[in-house]
């Protein structure tokens, strides 16, 4: 299986001159739906999981405080080159969303955008997720899913084995995975290709 932290670091930063000409115009509208779920307040601190080069950015407000994390340091270092341009003041670090390195409860608001589908471990993702967020924090998702209420069939698990060596998961839940890892959805949205891709806020349990 090539859907190991390792290889997610590498392909990912072979990916990175050319992931704004995959990832960019095409989510555009995807993510700036998805974030304007969250209820936003100043001074908010604001992580985004898996952050690619930084293309949330030019969505969140001007008055949070905004950090911002990715497996591979190619990714990383265009986050900053982004932040610059946008005049952001952006905390940027390679980190394995597994693993993040912040204490409990330290966030307003996590961000994880096309990251749940690619992780090796969504359910250790999600459970960082979770702690990290305060009480009352809200974690905003937008990703490709297989509807939550059937798995998916052997054809689209066979195609998945290819996909996922590739790029991403075409097999995963949303519902199953966030409810598991202690999160209450408060918003389901498709915003892309039907309702392949959605945007989910949720809540700590």
């Amino acid at each position: 299986m090539l859907n190991t932290t390792a290889w997610n670091r590498l392909r990912y930063s072979l990916y990175a001159p050319v992931y704004d000409l995959v990832a960019g115009r095409a989510f555009r509208r995807a993510r700036r739906q998805s974030l304007e779920q969250v209820t936003w307040t100043p001074g908010m601190r604001v992580l985004l999981v898996g952050a690619g080069t930084g293309l949330d950015l030019p969505f969140l407000p001007r008055n949070v405080e905004i950090h911002a994390t990715d497996l591979a340091p190619a990714m990383v270092k265009r986050i900053a080159r982004r932040a610059e341009a946008l005049h952001l003041d952006v905390a940027a670090y390679s980190m394995d969303a597994a693993d993040l390195d912040y204490p409990d409860g330290h966030f307003d608001v996590v961000v994880m955008h096309l990251i749940v589908a690619v992780m090796p471990d969504p359910a250790r993702g999600l459970a960082e997720a979770h702690r990290v967020l305060t009480r009352d924090g809200q974690l905003c998702v937008m990703d490709k899913f297989q509807p939550d209420a059937h798995p998916a069939g052997i054809g689209r698990r066979a195609l998945n084995l290819v996909t996922t060596a590739l790029a991403t998961d075409i097999t995963r839940q949303a519902r199953p995975l966030l409810e598991s890892a202690g999160f209450v959805i408060e918003h389901d949205t498709p915003v892309m290709m039907g309702d392949l891709f959605r945007a989910l806020l949720a809540s700590k349990r």
